[in-house]
């Protein structure tokens, strides 16, 4: 028979490669639908994501151990495969025996017993020579070719970030996009008090504590859990006592600096957990505009004002690309569509999705919303430009391309304003002004994240 477990985690490979769902939306519907839940569904979300993640190491150890190209296997086959040399090179618990049998017996129920002998022959080969497979390779990190498979990355990324960063910080930021991503909240101060909330979820047995990092940066409303998280901790975020959010995300609003009282806009707020933030930082006095373009997004970022009982919010469906606004703002947010190169260890399937040539689509789009948001900043106002990704050409060259485009009077002018005097362990080695949090370093999502201010002489003589 086969599990329920694996019965799930296979389904959920197939949709994301076959199907091109997401991997993280497809997993929560078919284990509602399932009805799995407990420890069954940890299993199964480990097996299904480790896979996703993990394609590019195993298709090299398909195309090596059945000595032909994946694009010649039937989906439905690829798919068992792809479970199994998960399970057996990198699923310590599974027994041999049991990921080889769950695979075949995968490949009959999805109409592919002709397969069944093959995917037995790969599996059964892999197990027996798991030694010489894992030197070659998962040893092997030397190069960005290497280093592509043995952290089952895309090639272009492994090349991009050893041009970028360096052998080294490439390697380490590889191996970190596998490991399990931090479990962070932002406790409601409207409520309870950071400590308070740690103490209380210690007591119903959630292992909460302080972060440990000794960050300039850090947002005093984070916390950090440790292991399981039962059902305590999804209660309190549906009653809107904790909110979902890395210490990175966090950071960004930390380095916004918003005041009690200031009109505040939030540029492609969605999902709107730093709406939130924001606008629990000016304790409902003053005003926060959220922007969101997609309708469902923009309904959960009035959907996370509601549950967390905060006025003061504004959320307006349309395209910062396009929009026009006066220059009244006293801070604007731009966490800008990007690769999400950052945050690879909590969304299985994002590197598989991305490219190159979208990172080059998403450079123009952050340009015209970053021009749009410095018109709408008043003079002395504060700009603070985020992306939840590490790539040179999303980040810093886009704040060089907005401070020339002020220069020629395409957008308001700005000033830099040096985080990396505030916090240099966490400088980027491109330009030390800015701020680039890593997740093999920091230990969370990777933010890279700069502040800008309008220059109030340079309007009052009529620029900009």
């Amino acid at each position: 028979m086969i599990t329920p477990v694996r019965a799930l985690a296979y389904e959920v490979i197939r949709a994301t490669f076959e199907e091109g769902a997401f991997a993280e939306r497809a997993f929560r519907e078919m284990a509602a639908v399932r009805r799995i839940d407990g420890r069954e569904r940890a299993q199964a979300q480990r097996l299904a994501y480790g896979a996703v993640q993990r394609r590019g190491t195993a298709d090299v150890a398909i195309e090596r151990l059945a000595e032909r190209s994946t694009s010649l296997l039937d989906p439905p086959v690829l798919a068992a495969l792809r479970l199994g040399i998960f399970e057996i090179l990198f699923a310590d618990s599974t027994p041999d025996h049991a990921a080889v049998d769950q695979a075949v017996e995968l490949v009959k129920k999805a109409g592919a017993a002709h397969a069944s002998g093959l995917v037995n022959a790969v599996l059964r080969r892999a197990a027996r020579e798991r030694e010489r497979l894992v030197a070659e390779l998962l040893a092997d990190d030397s190069t960005p070719e290497a280093a592509s498979i043995a952290h089952s990355a895309p090639p272009w990324l492994a090349r991009m970030w050893w041009e970028e960063l360096g052998a080294e910080d490439a390697r380490a930021l590889l191996a970190a996009c596998n490991e399990p991503a931090e479990t962070a909240f932002r406790v409601n101060l409207e409520r309870t008090s950071r400590e308070a909330a740690i103490e209380s979820l210690s007591a119903s047995g959630v292992e909460a504590s302080v972060p440990t990092a000794p960050w300039p940066l850090a947002a005093p409303e984070s916390l950090v859990v440790a292991g399981r998280t039962g059902d305590e901790v999804p209660a309190r975020v549906e009653a809107g006592d904790l909110t979902p959010q890395s210490r990175g995300s966090a950071a960004v609003v930390e380095v916004l600096d918003p005041r009690p009282g200031e009109h505040v806009l939030d540029l492609c707020a969605g999902p709107g957990t730093k709406t939130g933030q924001i606008a629990a930082r000016m304790q409902n006095r003053g005003e926060t505009i959220s922007i969101e373009l997609d309708s469902e997004r923009a309904e959960e970022v009035a959907g996370q004002a509601r549950r967390l009982g905060l006025r003061g919010v504004t959320v307006l469906e349309t395209d910062a690309t396009e929009m026009g606004m006066a220059d009244v703002f006293d801070r604007v947010l731009v966490d800008a569509p990007c690769s999400d190169l950052g945050a690879l260890a909590s969304r299985p399937d994002a590197r598989w999705r991305k490219s190159p040539r979208g990172m080059e689509r998403l450079a123009g789009v952050q340009d015209a919303i970053l021009a749009h948001a410095s018109r709408a900043l008043r003079p002395g106002g504060t700009l603070v430009y985020s992306t939840c990704t590490i790539s040179r050409r999303e980040n810093e060259d886009r704040v060089a391309a907005l401070l020339a485009a002020g220069e020629r009077g395409e957008a308001a002018p700005l000033r830099v304003d040096d985080l990396g005097a505030l916090a240099p362990e966490l400088a980027s080695p491109h330009d030390r002004r800015f701020i680039q949090i890593r997740p093999d370093r920091d230990r969370t999502t990777g933010f890279f994240i700069c502040r800008l201010k309008r220059d109030n002489d340079r309007d009052e003589r009529g620029g900009g």
